[in-house]
């Protein structure tokens, strides 16, 4: 998963694309702030009218007002990279310092520098939240599956302290396979005395079908 540096455009295109998504979002959130302002505000029966050109009016202001913002931004964001060489997360923060101050810079030294503080303290904080949230998704995607394996000495689905049952006899009631129609069937069992006790003694004993013929009488 790429950072939120690597992931984005280069410089060069990067300046056309933020102004881009910047005004877009300033004039579809503007539109939207500014049609229910316009509703409210309306008298009675121009309700429409009156929201329709509150829209009409302020929602291109807001959007560009973005617009110059994310144009300065992506500015001095592609200045940083030029002059460090690295991508990294004090790019943005320096590049909000900067847009901020600058934006206030005719309302004096003290406004420019609170503008200024501002934006690059937003800035590490978004930064930060990114950040942290792509060290939570790769931290899920690089988890192991567990399996649940039972440690040596204790039953696979018992509790610890209870002996570990012995292994089952194989039973000689088992059912036969299809096998035992040819060859196991014809096992028999008989009992031969001897001196020591009685043993058993298997005869296997295996009837070949005759071959059968296809000349043609």
């Amino acid at each position: 998963m790429g950072t939120p540096e690597t992931s984005r455009e280069p410089c060069p295109d990067r300046i056309l694309d933020d102004i881009g998504g910047a005004f877009g979002m300033g004039a579809v959130g503007g539109s939207a702030f500014h049609f229910l302002k316009g509703l409210y505000n309306s008298p009675k029966g121009a309700r429409l009218l009156g929201a329709s050109q509150a829209v009409r009016l302020n929602a291109p202001r807001v959007g560009g007002s973005f617009a110059v913002w994310g144009g300065l931004f992506s500015t001095f964001d592609c200045t940083m990279v030029y002059l460090r060489q690295k991508e990294d997360p004090w790019n943005s923060i320096v590049a909000g310092a900067a847009t901020g101050g600058f934006l206030s810079m005719r309302q004096g030294f003290a406004s420019s520098a609170r503008a200024a503080a501002f934006g690059g303290v937003l800035l590490a904080l978004i930064e930060g939240a990114g950040i942290m949230l792509n060290k939570f998704l790769s931290a899920q995607q690089q988890m192991p599956v567990m399996m649940d394996e039972p440690l040596p000495g204790y039953p696979p689905n018992g509790l610890p302290g209870q002996p570990v049952p012995p292994p089952s006899p194989p039973s000689d009631s088992a059912p036969k396979s299809w096998l035992g129609w040819f060859g196991e069937g014809n096992k028999k069992e008989e009992p031969v005395s001897g001196g020591g006790g009685s043993e058993t003694k298997i005869l296997e004993s295996f009837d070949a079908p005759p071959v059968p013929n296809f000349e043609y009488k």
